[in-house]
């Protein structure tokens, strides 16, 4: 079978493909912005079921992930990239000035330094920001 054959389901906004239709259905999700599951604590929204139950964790306190080394207890599976740090292991260099990273979205984030880039924009103003965080304590001036 070919990958075509494999994956039928295609985005007709980016063309990604996908082998059940219910992921295109959650995927095109990211171009609509569409939200539908909302957390009825705090009416926050999310694209996908997944997303909010992970959410949800803010609220009970819930950390159901331990590290193996410190104990340190955490959300999101994908949080004991920690881990990473009690063997000093940052694999992520910047190549413009050497800086290593944990996580390759630090690294990312960090590059933005060099390039001048600031993807988030303010609605109100127009000022751009490197950063989302910088983006929101921003917002909250106007």
């Amino acid at each position: 079978r070919s990958y075509q054959e494999d994956t039928p389901f295609v985005c007709p906004e980016c063309g990604k493909s996908f082998r059940q239709k219910p992921n295109l259905i959650t995927h095109r999700r990211i171009h609509t912005g569409e939200r539908p599951f909302t957390c009825f604590l705090c009416g926050r929204s999310f694209n996908q079921k997944t997303n909010l139950v992970t959410h949800y964790r803010v609220h009970t306190g819930e950390r159901p992930f331990a590290c193996t080394q410190c104990g340190k207890r955490f959300t999101q599976k994908t949080n004991l990239l920690h881990r990473q740090g009690h063997a000093g292991e940052r694999p992520h260099a910047c190549a413009e000035c050497g800086k290593r990273f944990r996580q390759k979205v630090n690294l990312a984030v960090h590059q933005r330094t060099h390039t001048g880039e600031r993807p988030f924009r303010c609605a109100e103003c127009g000022k751009g920001f490197s950063q989302k965080a910088h983006l929101l304590r921003h917002r909250r001036t106007h």
